[in-house]
């Protein structure tokens, strides 16, 4: 099937038949994960997905750490002593 990408306010979409999207049991709102493979791009449905802490943090680099914030004194049960 060919469609074609629109511009929709500030960013591109790409419209999907109310058929295609029943056929993978999807609906407006659904979340799905892009990705390019190649020359192609690909929807595919979000899988529920576990992340592990240890993956997460091996993602920081010195590029994308941010500054520490001081948000100030605990004003509540923030911090267990």
């Amino acid at each position: 099937m060919q469609t074609q990408i629109k511009k929709w306010g500030n960013s591109a979409v790409v419209r999907l038949p109310a058929t295609m999207l029943a056929q993978l049991n999807l609906s407006v709102g659904s979340p799905v994960d892009l990705k390019t493979e190649g020359d192609r791009l690909v929807i595919e449905p979000s899988l529920n997905r576990e992340y592990k802490l240890s993956d997460l943090l091996e993602g920081i680099t010195p590029d994308n750490l941010h500054e520490s914030i001081d948000w100030g004194e605990a004003v509540g049960r923030e911090v267990a002593a």
